[in-house]
């Protein structure tokens, strides 16, 4: 049976964000819009767009809240397309990883995250999927928001596109088969 799922990619609108460590939400976004030749609409909260995946309605957004506020774009676009909280997934940075590791998990805390914060208060808790992109920690104490909000070093923009790829395919994985299954592949 077609199930409909609700893809989030976090990140900041304006070009001054565009290619940060806090944008990769929105870079796998992206690349999941070009595979699937499907286009952004600017629409309530959000870039949207949507998609069929192997039987499934897959609908993409960007939300235009500025990251602190991701929960208002997530929460008006769950209730508008009637999805339930486990059948959304949110890509987001995590400093707590090393550059490129992948890690989903069925829910969780919010680890400080403001946009996973936002979530969680205003679309009814912790028990959502999420897709963690690592970005790395790699800086002075006290410069959490200048790192990521600054852009990839040259070696990790090698590495980039491989990385962002990995994130399209276990965002299908998550589609197709499901939070468990997909965590047992990908999550090494």
């Amino acid at each position: 049976m077609a199930k409909k799922q609700l893809i989030v990619g976090l990140g900041n609108i304006g070009a001054e964000y565009a290619d940060t460590r806090h944008n990769i939400g929105f870079m796998v976004a992206d690349e999941l819009a070009k595979q699937a030749g499907a286009t952004f609409s600017t629409l309530r909260y959000a870039y949207y767009t949507e998609y069929s995946y192997r039987g499934n309605h897959v609908h993409v957004i960007k939300p235009t809240t500025y990251m602190n506020l991701s929960g208002k774009a997530v929460n008006y676009w769950m209730h508008e397309l009637k999805i339930p909280l486990e059948n959304i997934l949110v890509i987001v940075d995590e400093i707590a990883l090393p550059f490129g590791k992948l890690r989903l998990r069925a829910k969780g805390s919010s680890a400080g995250h403001n946009g996973l914060k936002s979530i969680e208060a205003l679309c009814g808790g912790q028990a959502y999927p999420r897709l963690r992109f690592g970005v790395g920690d790699n800086f002075p104490k006290g410069r959490q928001v200048d790192y990521v909000l600054s852009g990839f070093d040259d070696d990790e923009l090698m590495e980039l596109p491989q990385l962002i790829n990995r994130s399209v395919e276990l965002v299908h994985s998550f589609i197709h088969i499901g939070i468990e299954r997909t965590m047992n592949l990908f999550n090494t």
